[in-house]
């Protein structure tokens, strides 16, 4: 199973979150999602945004949590972007 599939308006992406990392970064495949590690803590929607903001700052596009919004396993919605292009900066 692919971590980023093709959506009518962009792509879907399987993100498995790390809160209360040392850093924040993308850390690449971990099974069938993406690994992302985020400083903020997962309390008060911080680690959300800060997962929405991070992806949004490296992909490019309007970033949006679609799933997964009380869990480390997340899904979210990248409009205007294809499959390649998500792939080629976070499938890394």
């Amino acid at each position: 199973m692919q971590p980023i599939t093709s959506h009518a308006d962009g792509v879907t992406v399987r993100v498995l979150v790390v809160p209360g990392a040392s850093r924040t970064e993308i850390k690449g495949r971990h099974g069938d999602s993406i690994k992302v590690r985020v400083a903020a803590p997962p309390e008060g929607g911080k680690a959300n945004r800060a997962v929405v903001d991070l992806i949004q700052k490296v992909v490019g596009g309007k970033v949006e949590l679609v799933g997964g919004v009380a869990s480390r396993q997340k899904v979210v919605l990248i409009r205007g972007v294809d499959v390649a292009a998500a792939s080629a900066v976070l499938d890394r």
